[in-house]
């Protein structure tokens, strides 16, 4: 019986929903073997509120395309990271929240159909990297809304400001590699992480025990040696396997209390 919903939202470097790296595939395959009662949801384009692939916004579609050829990824990350600011801004980022959370019940309905009626509330975990982990929190609030479900955040070297989402998740687990330093920008740049905003919705997810920091070991942010890098750490065992190894030990499998091996950090 399926009752899980598990749904990736990638990084700023992504092009299309249906581009993901052999890391991300690999990852995502592992997690629905493992987990026979979860489904996954790929498809969703986290830096277009109408689930548009770069190479489908037709004005722009030369641009993008020549950056991918020629390998110029910068291009197409601060296109994505002005997306991640969109989503972050209090002015314009209700709009485009609400249009990413509308995507995902979509897509989600797609791969398995939604219950029309539920004994229990779904289980949704939003597995994000980069900028995708501010998307996905910033859907959370319409996702509460929306479905009778416990939602859970899975951020792989992500990057958030702190205010959206935190009020209403149930968990945030945030993985971070030791050589990862886009992850800490966040903590510099956003209030909302800074220790002395006790008051911030992050801090008192932190104070409430529903946010979660864990080093995941030796990862870059991104590349063979990040979260989804197929080289082999120096234990000889691939990024991506420990990464999926450390995803696998989080309490959000089954309704066993959280093992010993899930420590804050």
């Amino acid at each position: 019986m399926i009752n899980c919903y598990i749904i990736y939202l990638p990084g700023v470097g992504d092009f299309s929903s249906d581009q993901l790296t052999p890391g991300e595939e690999w990852f995502l395959d592992r997690l629905a073997q493992q987990h026979s009662n979860c489904v996954t949801v790929r498809d969703v384009f986290p830096y277009s509120v109408a689930n548009q692939d770069l190479n489908e916004q037709y004005f722009m579609t030369p641009v993008w395309q020549w950056a991918k050829q020629n390998n110029t990824d910068v291009l197409i990350q601060i296109r994505n990271l002005w997306r991640f600011a969109i989503s972050a801004d209090d002015r314009y980022g209700r709009i485009y929240n609400q249009g990413i959370a509308d995507t995902i019940i979509e897509r989600m309905n797609a791969v398995h159909p939604l219950p029309r009626s539920q004994p229990q509330p779904l289980k949704i975990i939003l597995i994000g990297t980069s900028g995708g982990v501010q998307v996905a929190l910033g859907a959370v609030y319409y996702l509460d809304q929306w479905l009778k479900a416990k939602i859970t955040v899975v951020s792989l070297g992500g990057t958030f400001d702190g205010e959206n989402g935190f009020e209403e998740v149930d968990r945030v687990y945030h993985l971070r590699g030791q050589r990862d330093w886009v992850e800490d920008l966040p903590s510099i740049v956003f209030p909302s992480r800074w220790p002395i905003t006790v008051g911030s919705p992050f801090n008192q997810a932190h104070c409430q025990e529903r946010y979660t920091a864990l080093s995941s070991g030796t990862h870059t942010h991104d590349g063979k040696e990040g979260y989804f890098g197929m080289a082999s750490a120096p234990s000889g065992v691939p990024y991506v396997q420990l990464t999926l190894q450390i995803v696998n030990q989080l309490p959000i499998w089954s309704d066993i209390p959280p093992s010993s091996d899930t420590q804050n950090s």
